[in-house]
């Protein structure tokens, strides 16, 4: 028997809404599509349609919006497998660039669909159809309305990998009886920090409530690529100096950029692969690299990598898997300008040597236990990255990778063990 929660005025409001906003969501989504912002083709999974069955047996259902918190899901996921197989899985998602990310990476025991809007007519037909025996949340955001009726069925809800920024708390401590209210109806917390658990703390929920462990991002599989692409590309590029810069953003792109150019002094076939970290922003990209003075090519209008091109901008979707296979050296974005960081165990698991600049906050634990380990370097201009790129002992950094990952799947396992437990036994 499901327990009584305490459900307070902020978030009987919020349910009354979404109860009677359903027709406007509706709406909503259509004019998204008319955008490009909606997938055509699917757009009914966002009022809790689908074609697609439900599996026999116990079913976890996973959720994350993010790109990178969608692709720690498949390592939990075959974690979780391998202690049950026979388990099946839900992952959903809320966007278009997810939903494309996921599709490369996406175990055979799960099937990818779009989270529903969060209005409870919506939600119970979703909920109707999938009957899940345990909700996973890998987001910092939640859907009231979801959890709420989620937790009235009966299903064990858990959050993992949880992280809450300092401007995440204040605008929901504005808030804080609804997030109070949503918390408590959790059965697992756990959150990458101390700050985050303190953040969680200051927002009503009890402080033994909620645990810390490190970032499952380290335990995660390597991202899937097409191994004939893959093998056509890397014998095209064969002889030619090849480094990487992953997930960037405007304003270190230019850093990026000037590197490459002072690069192309020592190598001059020296091929530069940009894959920006919106990828919609290729053509801007394309022109920044030409007012550098290089020779930039958009895969989106060229997918073949010509002899003269020394800038590639990959500005395609679910593809990093393909490049950092392709590439020894990888900068990853998001941290020379204040951004907080990338993921760098994507580019470690695939043998790929990390640089990096001063803004990881995102992932200051992970990028301290990397320089702990000698498996990344700090850079902080254009000059010490392009110095970083030349250096061949940036290359012994991939070596030293090898334990992080190790440490990383065992803390999965054993993440993967204590969900287990919350599982419904009946597997309805």
């Amino acid at each position: 028997m499901t327990a009584v929660r305490h459900t307070g005025i902020l978030l009987r409001a919020y349910l009354l809404a979404s109860a009677v906003l359903a027709p406007l969501a509706r709406r909503h989504i259509q004019k998204r599509i008319g955008i490009g912002k909606e997938d055509p083709q699917r757009y009914s999974e966002k009022f809790g349609e689908t074609s697609e069955p439900r599996p026999d047996g116990p079913l976890v259902w996973l959720h994350a919006v993010g790109v990178g918190e969608v692709l720690t899901l498949p390592a939990l996921i075959r974690a979780m497998a391998t202690l049950q197989p026979d388990l099946k899985f839900l992952v959903t998602s809320s966007t278009l660039t997810s939903a494309r990310a996921i599709a490369a990476n996406l175990p055979e025991n799960a099937v990818h669909q779009y989270l529903p809007v969060d209005c409870q007519p919506f939600v119970r037909r979703f909920l109707d159809h999938w009957r899940p025996d345990l909700s996973i949340w890998a987001e910092q955001d939640l859907w009231p309305a979801v959890v709420v009726e989620a937790d009235r069925r009966g299903i064990p809800l858990a959050l993992v990998n949880g992280r809450m920024g300092q401007k995440s708390f204040e605008s929901k401590l504005r808030f804080k009886s609804l997030f109070a209210d949503l918390y408590s109806r959790f059965s697992l917390i756990e959150v990458q920090d101390a700050g985050s658990k303190n953040h969680m703390t200051r927002l009503g929920v009890p402080s033994m409530a909620v645990a810390v462990r490190r970032s499952l991002k380290a335990g995660g599989v390597p991202l899937g690529h097409d191994p004939i692409r893959l093998k056509a590309i890397a014998k095209v590029l064969k002889k030619r100096f090849v480094w990487l810069a992953a997930s960037t953003h405007s304003q270190e792109e230019r850093d990026v950029f000037e590197a490459q150019n002072i690069i192309l002094e020592r190598h001059e076939d020296a091929l530069l692969i940009v894959c920006p970290r919106v990828p919609t922003r290729g053509s801007e990209v394309k022109e920044m690299a030409k007012a550098a003075g290089l020779k930039p090519q958009l895969q989106s209008l060229a997918p073949y990598i010509v002899p003269e091109t020394n800038v590639f901008i990959a500005d395609s979707i679910g593809e990093m898997g393909l490049w950092y296979s392709l590439c020894d050296l990888a900068f990853v974005g998001g941290s020379l300008e204040p951004v907080g960081g990338h993921n760098p165990y994507e580019a470690m698991r695939l043998n790929c040597a990390v640089i990096h600049g001063p803004h990881v906050g995102n992932f200051a634990r992970d990028y301290r236990a990397a320089h702990e380990a000698g498996a990344a370097l700090e850079v902080t201009d254009a000059d010490g990255l392009a110095s970083a790129v030349l250096d061949k002992k940036s290359l012994k950094m991939r070596k030293n990778a090898k334990g992080l990952m190790a440490a990383g799947a065992e803390n999965l396992l054993d993440c993967a063990a204590g969900l287990l437990e919350l599982v419904r036994p009946d597997g309805r």
